[in-house]
C-alpha cells in the first residue's frame, strides 16, 4: 500500500511536466533530462524494530524479507509509511484511487511515467515549483477547456511543440476581488 502510495502520488506529479503552458497553450512535455544528480552518501539499512508500531503494520508484507531489501528500498518504504500516517482520510482515499489507476496501466506507460518523474525530480526546485503551479493552474481549467488543449497538443508538430516549450510560462492570473 505505501508503495502504491509513492507511485501513485509520483504519477500526479509527473503530469505537472505535460502542463507548463495550460493557460493558453497546449500542455508541454517535460523538458530534456538534465545531468544525473550529485551521487549521495548510501543509505544505511534500517533496522525492523526501528519502526514505530504503525508502521510495521502498514509495512508487514515485508517484514520477512526486510533485512535483504536494499537499504535505499527500506528507506523508501520507511518515508512513505511516515506520508501515509500523516494523511488525512481524504487524502488516503485519494491516494488510493490513484493507486488504482497506477495498476491499470500497460508496464510501458509505468515506465515512461517513472522516467518523467525521474526527470521532474533532476530539475531545480524553482522550476518543479513553476511546473507545479502551472498544473494546479491547468487542474483549475474546466474540463472541457482541458480535453481541447490536449487535442491542440496531440495536433502540433514536433517543431510547434518545441517552439511552445520554449516560450517563457505565462504570467499567473490574478483575479480581483
Amino acid at each position: 500500500m505505501i508503495r502504491a502510495f509513492i507511485i501513485g502520488a509520483s504519477w500526479v506529479l509527473a503530469a505537472a511536466g505535460a502542463v507548463a503552458h495550460a493557460d493558453g497553450e497546449p500542455p508541454a512535455p517535460d523538458p530534456a533530462p538534465a545531468a544525473a544528480p550529485a551521487a549521495t552518501t548510501p543509505a544505511a539499512p534500517k533496522a525492523w524494530s526501528s519502526m514505530s508500531t504503525q508502521q510495521q503494520q502498514l509495512l508487514h508484507g515485508y517484514q520477512d524479507k526486510w533485512d535483504s531489501l536494499p537499504p535505499e528500498r527500506q528507506q523508501a518504504l520507511v518515508n512513505g509509511s511516515q506520508r501515509w500516517l500523516s494523511m488525512t482520510p481524504e487524502q488516503r482515499s485519494s491516494a488510493q484511487q490513484r493507486f488504482t489507476q497506477w495498476r491499470a496501466m500497460p508496464p510501458e506507460q509505468r515506465q515512461a511515467l517513472r522516467q518523467r518523474w525521474q526527470q521532474y525530480k533532476s530539475l531545480p526546485p524553482e522550476q518543479q515549483q513553476r511546473l507545479r503551479e502551472s498544473f494546479n493552474r491547468f487542474r483549475q481549467m474546466a474540463p472541457e477547456r482541458r480535453q481541447e488543449l490536449r487535442k491542440q497538443w496531440r495536433q502540433m508538430s514536433p517543431e510547434q511543440r518545441h517552439r511552445v516549450i520554449q516560450r517563457p510560462p505565462p504570467p499567473p492570473h490574478h483575479t480581483p476581488r
